[in-house]
């Protein structure tokens, strides 16, 4: 009988051995695809009178954090990061700032809890308490996107101020504040009644300021955050699968659908970031922003003090001023090994304005492979190079665009040019004919280094491009070799076109982008009372649109400006992307405010993408919308795509299709169509 016993207590005790080494989820049966729950908390949700600092939750399984730093926040805004753990199913925030008096206070963590084995993501929890008797409600959601790109704002700090003056932003700390999410959108929490101004910066220096080096956005008018009871409809499902609708109440935040399009307003303190020899004949000299003035150089010591350097040599620079090389041309100057330039050159003091300052700088080189060529001991290498001929190439492609010039590139800057040295001929039957030349002048960008010969393309027609020796010389008197270049003008059939009927522009300019698959212009057009844009010779392959609304009619894109309240010019994508093949030439309507602006970026070429989970796939331009309720929409039900009932709206300017992101602080997942978006005033 003992023995028997034995050997049961044995049995029992090798099972709890078992059990107790699989502790985690069992093998087999549904995935986990939700998040954790909370189960309670000290204090309790919405506590009042609460005078301690530290906050504990409990949820319904083990939880991890993920960078709590960045994305856990409080309000009243806090001078010392409050310190943030999780241990299993436990959770724990410390506050290192004295509470304040009869405030609601709000922990946002954001999309920073997730379940420890599925990483199940728990977004938009928040916990709130109230150190008096009373607890502020009221909230403000909405979405961030960029300005020049409607890339969804992720980690961005939208906050408020009660009683805001026009320079708040950069003087006194945002009141409360909130943190975008991975799809750009902010609820900001526990709001007295009342007035706000609403801002979104990218507060890098953590200081709850935005300083002008940060990325920005303001609405531009003030927002009195508001709440109504509503009837919630909620969909049950039984066992025989048969579905019924309940209602139950609700309240519903407003506004939810508040639209932020942050910019940069460019602002760079101005100085010498770099200066550098890389050659013997050549300095060059860095600066930190774009200037329309340009330095003075003066030689500093030997035989040459005082004199002008800048006349002794040939600027190549770019269009903002802020990259310059000087090219020596006197053979005494690149001797010297160590020269050394006095630079006049503007800087930005401490009261942020552009003074002139006098820097001293010594250019040194010597060149490892002279100091081997010495002939003698003791003697010294010649310190110029040798000659050699002009580095002359031709920098277009064989297979010649057939609405591009044909352009050449020297290594170094070009003095003279005789055209009676420059041929072009063009083949028929394989016999060579002479073709008309063209003009031929320096390029426009890069006039130093650069020429551009046009000349009348044939398509399809093979050309051979001659350039006798000494036909160009550069500035020490070296001359090009013969060169050949053979080359074969594209047919109009091996391109494509894609022209645009744009709607809801109105009569203002507009300047539409044809976009490559990195998000980057390749042909652009402006209209000026016309709705029409076409794009010829493209290379067959895939492209995407975007314009913006050019109020200056300046031409180009223009940033916002918080001190004299202007926003950045509106921009707007074309939601599809264009597979375009040879021989086609494809039209598009465009109705720039038929989608959400924060729906119409396609997701192939939008960077800021939400993570994906395990066992997620990324979602493309093609695949299955779903409603608010995650149910698939079917194309056929013309009752829900016409927004009938209030469910959805396509026409709202700035976009609010179906409100795709209101809601998102109201009602637990239920989203609210308002049926228009609070968008930022427009630059006038």
């Amino acid at each position: 009988m003992i023995k028997l016993t034995k050997i049961f207590i044995g049995a029992v005790l090798a099972l709890l051995m078992v059990a107790c080494a699989n502790i985690g989820r069992p093998e087999g049966g549904a995935r986990d695809e939700l998040p954790p729950v909370y189960v309670r908390s000290t204090p309790a949700m919405g506590a009042r009178n609460v005078d301690r600092q530290r906050l504990d939750v409990w949820f319904d399984e083990n939880i991890q954090l993920d960078d709590a730093f960045n994305k856990v926040i409080v309000s009243p805004t806090q001078t010392t990061p409050p310190t943030v753990r999780s241990v299993g199913r436990h959770l724990y925030v410390e506050l290192r700032d004295s509470l304040q008096p009869d405030a609601t206070y709000t922990i946002d963590f954001a999309d920073a809890i997730k379940d420890l084995n599925e990483g199940n993501i728990l977004d938009g929890f928040a916990m709130d308490f109230s150190t008096g008797a009373d607890l502020d409600t009221l909230r403000i959601s909405g979405m961030v996107l960029a300005a020049r790109n409607l890339e969804p704002a992720q980690g961005m700090t939208v906050g408020i101020y009660s009683n805001p003056t026009d320079t708040s932003i950069t003087k006194v700390q945002l009141e409360r504040i909130a943190r975008t999410n991975q799809y750009g959108q902010f609820t900001v929490r526990n709001l007295k009644p009342g007035n706000y101004a609403v801002y979104a910066i990218n507060d890098v220096n953590r200081d709850h300021k935005w300083d002008r080096s940060e990325d920005v956005a303001f609405l531009g008018t003030l927002v009195s955050p508001s709440v109504e009871a509503i009837t919630v409809n909620d969909t049950l499902r039984s066992q025989d699968l048969a579905d019924s609708i309940v209602t139950r109440p609700g309240v519903h935040y407003m506004p939810d659908d508040i639209l932020l399009t942050w910019f940069n307003e460019d602002y760079k303190s101005q100085y010498l970031k770099d200066h550098d020899r890389p050659e013997r004949r050549k300095v060059t000299l860095g600066f930190a922003a774009p200037s329309d003035t340009l330095p003075t150089l003066t030689i500093v010591g030997g035989p040459m003090d005082g004199r002008d350097f800048t006349s002794m040599t040939v600027l190549e620079k770019n269009a903002d001023n802020d990259s310059l090389i000087y090219w020596m041309r006197d053979s005494a100057l690149m001797a010297i090994d160590s020269l050394q330039l006095n630079v006049r050159h503007q800087f930005t003091d401490t009261l942020d304005q552009l003074v002139w300052q006098n820097d001293t700088i010594r250019f040194f080189f010597r060149d490892p492979k002279q100091k081997k060529k010495k002939k003698k001991e003791g003697e010294e290498a010649d310190s110029i190079p040798p000659r050699v001929p002009l580095d002359l190439r031709v920098s277009t492609p064989a297979q010649h665009e057939i609405y591009a010039p044909l352009q050449m590139h020297s290594a170094t800057p070009i003095a003279t040019v005789d055209t009676l040295g420059i041929h072009l001929e063009m083949t028929a039957d394989t016999v060579w004919h002479a073709a008309a030349l063209g003009a031929l002048h320096p390029d426009s960008i890069n006039p130093v280094l650069d020429l551009v010969l046009d000349f009348d393309r044939q398509p399809g027609m093979k050309y051979r491009l001659t350039v006798d020796s000494a036909a160009v010389t550069d500035i020490y008197g070296l001359h090009n070799n013969v060169l050949e270049h053979e080359f074969t003008v594209k047919m109009p059939e091996e391109y494509s076109s894609v022209a645009f009927t744009i709607t809801g522009t109105d009569t203002v300019p507009v300047v539409v982008e044809l976009l490559n698959q990195n998000d980057n212009p390749v042909q652009t057009r402006m209209l000026r009372g016309t709705h029409h844009a076409t794009f010829g010779y493209l290379t067959p392959g895939t492209y995407f649109a975007r314009l913006f609304i050019d109020a200056n009619g300046n031409g180009k894109w223009d940033t916002g400006n918080i001190t004299d309240s202007i926003q950045p010019e509106e921009v707007y994508y074309y939601g599809k992307k264009l597979d375009l093949r040879a021989n086609w030439d494809v039209e598009q309507s465009w109705n720039i405010y038929e989608l959400a602006l924060d729906k119409q970026k396609p997701n192939a070429i939008k960077k800021n993408k939400p993570k994906l989970r395990k066992g997620e796939t990324a979602p493309t331009d093609e695949d299955i919308e779903y409603d608010e309720w995650g149910n698939p929409i079917d194309p056929n039900d013309m009752d829900y795509l016409n927004g009938s009932g209030g469910r959805r709206n396509n026409n709202n300017r700035g976009g609010n299709r179906g409100n795709s992101f209101g809601g998102f602080g109201g009602l637990g997942g239920l989203q609210q169509n308002t049926g228009t978006t609070v968008r930022p005033n427009v630059r006038r």
